[in-house]
């Protein structure tokens, strides 16, 4: 009896040392099936720099390029994911990414959903950014809604899934890292939400003038190539061309949408153990410009 007594302790009380996240009850992933590359992306720069082999997909970055895949098909909504793996060592300055995007067709004035894994330096942990633009441009206006974490597990040693739920109609987006929601972006207004079809894609390349410690270590070629890979690629909800009636995923066993307690409860560990910027708590931010905050 004290046994199970304090196995739901534990549960219900995840304590300051512990090292992975309560667990969420639920896992959105397991109600899609994988899908091969080719069968829902496309090379969209880069072919000499990316391979795919038994639905595994790799990427890298040298000298002389890097590369980005594009989905087939634009989507209003959805569950959106990819376990990856990046590379271990000297990576400073490289950004690998997995998102959501409309600026192809909307160049200036684009929509924007991003998981991105910013390159670090030696004996230093990957952090992971999460950011949402709304109809942004590319000219320094730009408002970025950044959240960066550190992760509960090495993510060179294996593959993990990173995933962004999509939902107009649960008024939300969430992100996720192996079903547990890290990140929930609410819509406020139409104005801080993105609301156009957006294309799922991923990509590597070198961002040195910001991605590692605000540009302070840039990309060194020396320890070239750097290597992203990609499998388990999920994409599931109401393509663009869908009919209005396509009923969008949901983040919950709930079809009225939003969060489980056990999932806001995963939720909030990470926010409280693993975060390590929100741009709602940066003094030097403009909050007049982000509302939701």
């Amino acid at each position: 009896m004290s046994i199970i007594l304090s196995f739901l302790l534990i549960l219900l009380f995840p304590s300051a040392n512990a090292s992975w996240p309560p667990s969420p009850g639920y896992w959105p992933s397991s109600k899609f099936r994988p899908m091969s590359f080719y069968k829902g992306f496309r090379n969209l720069w880069g072919p000499a720099h990316q391979s795919v082999d038994q639905n595994a997909l790799t990427i890298w970055l040298d000298r002389t390029s890097g590369s980005g895949f594009k989905s087939v098909k634009p989507f209003r909504s959805g569950y959106f994911g990819a376990s990856i793996k990046v590379q271990p060592g000297y990576t400073a300055g490289v950004i690998t990414a997995f998102y959501l995007s409309n600026n192809e067709a909307h160049p200036g004035f684009h929509d924007e959903v991003d998981i991105e894994f910013l390159g670090t330096t030696f004996g230093k942990p990957y952090t992971l950014q999460t950011n949402v633009y709304i109809r942004g441009s590319g000219d320094g206006k730009i408002i970025g809604r950044e959240m960066k974490f550190h992760l509960w597990f090495d993510p060179t040693k294996d593959f993990h899934h990173y995933a962004i739920l999509w939902s107009p109609r649960e008024i939300m987006q969430v992100f996720l890292v192996d079903d547990v929601p890290i990140r929930r972006y609410p819509r406020k207004s139409a104005a801080t939400f993105p609301l156009r079809p957006m294309w799922v894609y991923g990509s590597i390349w070198d961002a040195s003038s910001w991605a590692t410690e605000d540009g302070k270590y840039k990309a060194d070629y020396r320890y070239q190539p750097f290597v992203a890979k990609y499998t388990n690629f999920k994409a599931g909800g109401c393509s663009a061309y869908a009919p209005a009636w396509c009923r969008p995923v949901s983040a919950s066993p709930f079809r009225s949408g939003g969060l489980t307690m056990q999932q806001r409860r995963a939720m909030r560990w990470v926010q409280r153990y693993l975060v390590v910027y929100n741009y709602c708590w940066d003094p030097k931010r403009n909050h007049a410009l982000t509302p939701e905050c």
